[in-house]
């Protein structure tokens, strides 16, 4: 398999006059068609290497380098292409926007992107809003659907421009353990399906053993690094057991 995404010492930090350095000469590889789930303790960097990795983010120092690019010298505006047409994003909360129904929030990405929709995208979104159960849903708005109606609101328009890559920070961190188990289920089975990788920032176990690549960052440093391949599940859970991460923290702190 061939690295999707280099990272070259990647440094970050923050503030000018005091400063705090919250990434420290990361250099990490991710290979494509890997599921990767980094894990840590709260404010350990992990939720900022993901925005760093998925362009939110620029690093202070380093480059990023995605299918065999260079990212670090696009303006915003090819930033901004870059993510609409290659990225998806998942967060813990669902930022859907209130006054458009769930099918307009599945089709902004590529309404932002290309225009106006044609009917096989549309068709693309009620696939996807039927493949992961929510084909009733199309005409409600946001305040009309449950917390986990939103969050498969959210995977489908992540989805909907077909993305080499989809980041998901804490995607199932306001849900229930029941409806996190579907839709983590539904994610992979989908990406599989579709040939995506994904990258996922959790405090979750059980998620994290679900990965094919464990990667812990603490204090701004990439601590543990294995893979998951021919482990056994209670294997895992005893690695991830051994990890410095207490898994503790409040979601969202990282």
């Amino acid at each position: 398999m061939d690295d999707i995404i280099v990272l070259d010492k990647i440094n970050k930090s923050y503030g000018d006059e005091v400063v705090v350095q919250v990434l420290f000469d990361i250099d990490l590889s991710i290979k494509s068609g890997q599921f990767t789930a980094f894990i840590g303790p709260s404010g350990s960097g992990k939720s900022t290497l993901l925005n760093i990795i998925g362009l939110l983010e620029a690093p202070t120092s380093g480059n990023v380098i995605m299918e065999g690019q260079d990212i670090s010298g696009l303006d915003k505006n090819e930033l901004a292409s870059y993510r609409n047409e290659k990225i998806g994003f998942i967060f813990q909360f669902h930022y859907l926007l209130p006054e458009f129904t769930a099918l307009e929030n599945i089709l902004i990405p590529y309404w932002i992107g290309k225009g106006k929709p044609p009917k096989e995208v549309v068709g693309r979104a009620m696939y996807l809003m039927e493949r992961i159960g929510i084909e009733q849903s199309g005409g409600k708005y946001p305040n009309q659907l449950s917390g986990g109606q939103q969050q498969r609101v959210a995977i489908a328009r992540s989805l909907i421009n077909r993305p080499k890559i989809i980041f998901a920070d804490e995607p199932t961190g306001n849900l229930d353990s029941k409806t996190s188990d579907i839709v983590m289920e539904l994610l992979k089975e989908i990406v599989r399906e579709d040939k995506t990788n994904l990258v996922m920032v959790t405090h979750d176990r059980d998620i994290a053993a679900g990965a094919d690549r464990v990667i812990e960052i603490v204090d701004g440093r990439i601590n543990c690094d294995f893979t998951v391949d021919r482990m056994g599940r209670e294997e895992v859970r005893r690695e991830l057991e051994h990890l410095a991460c207490t898994f503790s923290g409040a979601a969202g702190e990282s």
